[in-house]
Protein backbone atom coordinates (compact mmCIF):
# COMPACT_ATOMS: atom_id res chain seq x y z
CA UNK A 1 0.00 0.00 0.00
CA UNK A 2 2.77 2.65 0.64
CA UNK A 3 4.06 1.89 -2.92
CA UNK A 4 0.39 2.74 -4.53
CA UNK A 5 0.39 5.62 -2.25
CA UNK A 6 4.15 6.85 -3.38
CA UNK A 7 3.21 6.42 -6.72
CA UNK A 8 -0.11 8.50 -6.85
CA UNK A 9 2.00 11.39 -5.11
CA UNK A 10 3.99 10.80 -8.09
CA UNK A 11 1.72 11.11 -10.88
CA UNK A 12 -0.26 13.55 -9.02
CA UNK A 13 -3.57 11.45 -9.37
CA UNK A 14 -5.74 10.09 -6.06
CA UNK A 15 -7.55 6.81 -7.03
CA UNK A 16 -11.25 6.25 -5.91
CA UNK A 17 -11.10 2.43 -6.37
CA UNK A 18 -7.32 1.52 -5.25
CA UNK A 19 -7.76 -1.90 -6.79
CA UNK A 20 -7.73 -0.46 -10.58
CA UNK A 21 -4.20 1.07 -9.83
CA UNK A 22 -3.21 -2.19 -8.13
CA UNK A 23 -4.23 -4.41 -11.15
CA UNK A 24 -2.06 -1.81 -13.67
CA UNK A 25 1.20 -2.06 -11.50
CA UNK A 26 0.90 -5.81 -11.86
CA UNK A 27 2.67 -8.07 -14.11
CA UNK A 28 1.40 -11.36 -15.19
CA UNK A 29 4.30 -12.96 -13.55
CA UNK A 30 3.16 -11.52 -10.28
CA UNK A 31 -0.55 -12.66 -10.58
CA UNK A 32 0.67 -16.31 -11.66
CA UNK A 33 2.83 -16.46 -8.94
CA UNK A 34 0.92 -14.82 -6.25
CA UNK A 35 -1.25 -17.18 -4.13
CA UNK A 36 -4.08 -14.87 -4.42
CA UNK A 37 -6.41 -14.24 -7.60
CA UNK A 38 -4.87 -11.15 -8.96
CA UNK A 39 -5.06 -10.02 -11.97
CA UNK A 40 -2.37 -8.71 -14.39
CA UNK A 41 -2.01 -5.86 -16.23
CA UNK A 42 -2.59 -7.41 -19.81
CA UNK A 43 -6.33 -6.28 -19.92
CA UNK A 44 -5.95 -2.50 -18.57
CA UNK A 45 -2.87 -2.83 -20.86
CA UNK A 46 -5.18 -3.31 -24.18
CA UNK A 47 -7.30 -0.59 -23.16
CA UNK A 48 -4.79 1.65 -22.07
CA UNK A 49 -3.77 1.36 -25.87
CA UNK A 50 -6.57 2.96 -27.31
CA UNK A 51 -7.40 5.52 -24.40
CA UNK A 52 -3.91 6.62 -25.77
CA UNK A 53 -4.19 6.58 -29.11
CA UNK A 54 -7.51 8.69 -29.19
CA UNK A 55 -5.92 11.60 -27.14
CA UNK A 56 -2.55 11.41 -28.76
CA UNK A 57 -4.64 11.52 -32.62
CA UNK A 58 -7.06 14.45 -31.19
CA UNK A 59 -3.79 16.49 -29.39
CA UNK A 60 -1.71 16.20 -32.95
CA UNK A 61 -5.13 16.86 -35.43
CA UNK A 62 -5.48 20.27 -33.02
CA UNK A 63 -1.58 20.92 -32.43
CA UNK A 64 -0.13 19.85 -36.04
CA UNK A 65 -2.67 21.40 -38.66
CA UNK A 66 -0.34 22.04 -41.09
CA UNK A 67 1.05 18.71 -42.35
CA UNK A 68 -0.88 16.01 -43.94
CA UNK A 69 -2.42 13.01 -43.15
CA UNK A 70 0.16 10.81 -43.80
CA UNK A 71 3.03 12.65 -41.71
CA UNK A 72 0.00 12.67 -38.82
CA UNK A 73 -0.35 8.96 -39.38
CA UNK A 74 3.74 8.56 -38.81
CA UNK A 75 3.79 11.51 -35.69
CA UNK A 76 1.00 9.74 -34.11
CA UNK A 77 3.38 6.47 -34.40
CA UNK A 78 6.36 7.34 -32.84
CA UNK A 79 4.62 9.45 -29.70
CA UNK A 80 2.61 5.33 -28.85
CA UNK A 81 5.45 3.46 -29.84
CA UNK A 82 7.18 0.88 -26.97
CA UNK A 83 10.55 3.04 -27.32
CA UNK A 84 8.46 6.10 -25.93
CA UNK A 85 6.57 4.95 -23.76
CA UNK A 86 9.28 3.23 -22.44
CA UNK A 87 10.74 6.47 -22.18
CA UNK A 88 7.94 7.97 -20.45
CA UNK A 89 7.22 5.59 -17.86
CA UNK A 90 11.04 5.91 -16.90
CA UNK A 91 10.17 10.06 -15.86
CA UNK A 92 7.98 8.47 -13.00
CA UNK A 93 10.38 6.30 -12.65
CA UNK A 94 7.76 3.66 -13.29
CA UNK A 95 9.11 0.61 -12.75
CA UNK A 96 9.82 1.13 -9.11
CA UNK A 97 6.80 0.50 -8.90
CA UNK A 98 5.40 -2.34 -10.83
CA UNK A 99 5.13 -5.79 -8.90
CA UNK A 100 6.71 -8.47 -10.33
CA UNK A 101 6.98 -12.33 -10.14
CA UNK A 102 10.62 -13.37 -7.93
CA UNK A 103 11.92 -15.02 -11.59
CA UNK A 104 10.85 -11.78 -13.67
CA UNK A 105 12.21 -9.80 -10.85
CA UNK A 106 15.66 -11.44 -11.05
CA UNK A 107 15.90 -11.27 -14.98
CA UNK A 108 15.78 -7.73 -14.58
CA UNK A 109 11.98 -7.29 -15.71
CA UNK A 110 11.96 -3.62 -13.78
CA UNK A 111 14.48 -2.17 -16.16
CA UNK A 112 12.86 -4.01 -19.01
CA UNK A 113 11.37 -1.85 -22.41
CA UNK A 114 8.82 -3.80 -23.09
CA UNK A 115 6.72 -3.97 -19.49
CA UNK A 116 7.14 -0.48 -18.32
CA UNK A 117 5.70 0.71 -21.75
CA UNK A 118 2.91 -1.70 -20.82
CA UNK A 119 2.58 -0.85 -17.65
CA UNK A 120 1.87 2.83 -18.61
CA UNK A 121 -0.76 1.60 -20.60
CA UNK A 122 -2.11 -0.19 -18.30
CA UNK A 123 -1.93 3.01 -15.52
CA UNK A 124 -3.42 4.96 -18.50
CA UNK A 125 -6.67 2.42 -18.13
CA UNK A 126 -7.03 2.54 -14.51
CA UNK A 127 -6.98 6.39 -14.97
CA UNK A 128 -9.65 6.40 -17.48
CA UNK A 129 -11.59 4.08 -15.51
CA UNK A 130 -11.42 5.40 -12.01
CA UNK A 131 -12.03 9.26 -13.42
CA UNK A 132 -12.89 9.42 -17.17
CA UNK A 133 -11.35 10.96 -20.06
CA UNK A 134 -10.27 14.02 -19.04
CA UNK A 135 -7.90 13.02 -16.09
CA UNK A 136 -6.54 10.51 -18.49
CA UNK A 137 -5.53 12.71 -20.93
CA UNK A 138 -4.02 15.30 -18.38
CA UNK A 139 -1.90 12.76 -17.51
CA UNK A 140 -1.29 11.46 -21.22
CA UNK A 141 -0.50 15.10 -22.18
CA UNK A 142 2.23 16.25 -19.63
CA UNK A 143 4.62 13.21 -21.57
CA UNK A 144 3.90 14.84 -24.85
CA UNK A 145 6.76 17.04 -25.96
CA UNK A 146 6.44 20.48 -26.74
CA UNK A 147 7.61 20.34 -30.05
CA UNK A 148 5.75 17.75 -31.73
CA UNK A 149 7.05 17.59 -35.28
CA UNK A 150 10.72 18.10 -34.41
CA UNK A 151 10.41 15.00 -31.72
CA UNK A 152 8.73 13.04 -34.10
CA UNK A 153 11.26 13.65 -37.42
CA UNK A 154 14.59 12.44 -34.40
CA UNK A 155 12.51 9.27 -33.91
CA UNK A 156 12.12 8.44 -37.79
CA UNK A 157 15.70 8.54 -37.99
CA UNK A 158 15.95 4.86 -37.47
CA UNK A 159 13.79 3.71 -39.76
CA UNK A 160 14.17 0.06 -38.67
CA UNK A 161 13.16 0.75 -34.80
CA UNK A 162 10.27 2.11 -36.08
CA UNK A 163 9.12 -0.97 -38.30
CA UNK A 164 10.07 -3.01 -35.73
CA UNK A 165 7.85 -1.35 -33.18
CA UNK A 166 4.87 -2.13 -35.97
CA UNK A 167 5.50 -5.61 -37.07
CA UNK A 168 5.82 -6.83 -33.22
CA UNK A 169 2.15 -5.79 -32.23
CA UNK A 170 1.65 -8.72 -34.41
CA UNK A 171 3.80 -11.61 -32.45
CA UNK A 172 3.30 -13.89 -35.47
CA UNK A 173 4.89 -11.39 -37.90
CA UNK A 174 8.77 -11.51 -38.09
CA UNK A 175 11.09 -9.33 -39.76
CA UNK A 176 14.43 -10.49 -40.83
CA UNK A 177 17.14 -8.68 -43.21
CA UNK A 178 19.13 -10.67 -46.13
CA UNK A 179 22.13 -9.61 -47.55
CA UNK A 180 21.70 -10.42 -51.04
CA UNK A 181 24.60 -8.85 -52.83
CA UNK A 182 27.96 -7.28 -52.72
CA UNK A 183 29.88 -4.98 -55.77
CA UNK A 184 32.62 -2.89 -56.42
CA UNK A 185 35.82 -2.91 -55.26
CA UNK A 186 36.84 -3.01 -51.52
CA UNK A 187 37.98 0.48 -50.75
CA UNK A 188 34.32 1.62 -52.00
CA UNK A 189 31.99 -1.60 -51.61
CA UNK A 190 28.29 -1.68 -51.82
CA UNK A 191 26.02 -3.72 -50.43
CA UNK A 192 22.12 -4.81 -50.92
CA UNK A 193 19.67 -5.71 -48.04
CA UNK A 194 16.60 -6.72 -48.56
CA UNK A 195 14.12 -6.80 -45.32
CA UNK A 196 11.58 -9.81 -45.17
CA UNK A 197 8.12 -9.97 -43.05
CA UNK A 198 7.79 -13.74 -42.69
CA UNK A 199 8.87 -14.65 -46.60
CA UNK A 200 7.94 -11.79 -48.38
CA UNK A 201 10.17 -8.76 -49.71
CA UNK A 202 8.91 -5.65 -48.09
CA UNK A 203 11.61 -3.26 -48.75
CA UNK A 204 15.19 -3.47 -50.59
CA UNK A 205 18.12 -0.83 -50.08
CA UNK A 206 21.59 -0.29 -51.18
CA UNK A 207 24.44 1.29 -49.96
CA UNK A 208 28.06 1.55 -49.13
CA UNK A 209 27.06 0.02 -45.44
CA UNK A 210 25.24 -3.02 -44.21
CA UNK A 211 23.77 -0.90 -41.52
CA UNK A 212 22.80 1.98 -44.38
CA UNK A 213 21.21 -0.35 -46.64
CA UNK A 214 19.23 -2.18 -43.95
CA UNK A 215 17.73 1.31 -42.87
CA UNK A 216 16.90 2.17 -46.28
CA UNK A 217 15.55 -1.03 -47.26
CA UNK A 218 13.35 -0.31 -43.68
CA UNK A 219 12.60 3.31 -45.12
CA UNK A 220 10.99 1.39 -47.89
CA UNK A 221 9.04 -1.21 -46.25
CA UNK A 222 7.82 1.63 -44.10
CA UNK A 223 6.57 3.60 -47.49
CA UNK A 224 4.98 0.66 -48.84
CA UNK A 225 2.95 0.10 -45.39
CA UNK A 226 1.42 3.22 -45.37
CA UNK A 227 3.99 4.86 -42.40
CA UNK A 228 5.90 7.61 -44.33
CA UNK A 229 6.13 9.37 -47.49
CA UNK A 230 9.13 10.66 -47.39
Amino acid sequence: MERLEEFQNVIGYRFKNQDLLFEALSHSSFANESKHRYRSNERLEFLGDSVLSIVVSDHIFENCKDIPEGELTKTRATLVCEKALHQFGEQINLGKYIMLGKGEELAGGRERPSIIADAFEAVIAAIYLDGGMEPAKRHILRFLPNDIQGAAAAAYDDYKTILQEIIQKNPEEHVEYKLVGESGPDHNKMFTVRVMLNSNVIGEGTAHSKKSAEQIAAHEALKLMGWTKR
